[in-house]
């Protein structure tokens, strides 16, 4: 008798909702990746209502591109945890950190240290804060609430960095999200300053620039605001896609 083929909806994907979600969506093909809604059809990944969520089609693209089933997928700055769904229903093992967890599946611990051995994860992905413009939590360990434009703020990024680095496999793939600030008149480039700061530690593999349609800003009040005080509204955020250098660089796809 021959062997049964497996069954990608129930043998690869025990999150069969949410496998019906991705099965047809197709990997981004350019570096604009502009979403319509942060999570794809009916299924949620994460919290729409989370300040700040991330697109889950961002994290669903990096996945797909950098890890095969089985791999580990970290979040060391996981909000609501939206990387951590995704890739569990993409039949990823995933681990999810954040210093004021708000599910009981997501770690409470600070990106700065790991609980992780050395060169174990296949792919970390990070969304954090980029400023002190939203309160994420009371723990005045918070990135989020350090000014951008002090000194303390790129250091705790870069803080961040070192231990992605040190817990990343040779090779594989960071996704850092983040993006600039302006505020009071003042503007800081906050996604050139942490390119920079990346280079240290990693080697670019590509800049995405991600369009954000659900974001709090996005509207006609906001808008009159932005053309009538002259300035401008975030209209997009960095994707940095990095590596971690190796010998032997991995190449492609790996879905």
């Amino acid at each position: 008798m021959g062997v049964a083929a497996l069954d990608p909806r129930t043998d690869l994907f025990p999150n069969v909702k949410g496998w019906d979600a991705l099965r047809d969506y197709d990997l981004e093909a350019t570096t604009l990746w502009d979403f319509p809604a942060q999570s794809p059809g009916t299924t949620e990944f994460g919290d729409h209502r989370f300040n700040g969520v991330t697109p889950s089609p961002l994290v669903m693209n990096l996945v797909r591109r950098y890890t095969r089933t089985g791999d580990l997928v970290v979040d060391a700055m996981a909000g609501s945890g939206t990387a951590l769904d995704v890739a569990r229903a993409l039949g990823r093992r995933a681990l999810a950190f954040d210093l004021a967890p708000r599910r009981p599946d997501i770690v409470r611990n600070d990106a700065r240290r790991l609980p992780l051995p050395d060169e174990s994860v296949d792919l970390h992905f990070v969304d954090p804060p980029y400023s002190d413009n939203v309160r994420y939590s009371d723990d005045p360990a918070c990135v989020g609430r350090l000014p951008c434009g002090e000194d303390a703020f790129l250091e705790s990024l870069e803080a961040v960095a070192r231990e992605l680095h040190r817990t990343l496999k040779p090779g594989r793939v960071l996704g850092w999200l983040i993006s600039d600030e302006y505020r009071r008149g003042r503007f800081t480039p906050v996604g050139f300053l942490t390119f920079e700061m990346l280079g240290k530690y990693f080697e670019p593999v590509d800049v995405i620039s991600v369009a954000r349609h659900h974001d709090r800003s996005g509207n006609p009040m906001w808008e009159h605001r932005a053309r009538r005080y002259g300035f401008y509204l975030r209209g997009f955020k960095y994707l940095f896609i990095v590596r971690k250098p190796s010998t032997q660089v991995l190449e492609g796809r790996f879905e």
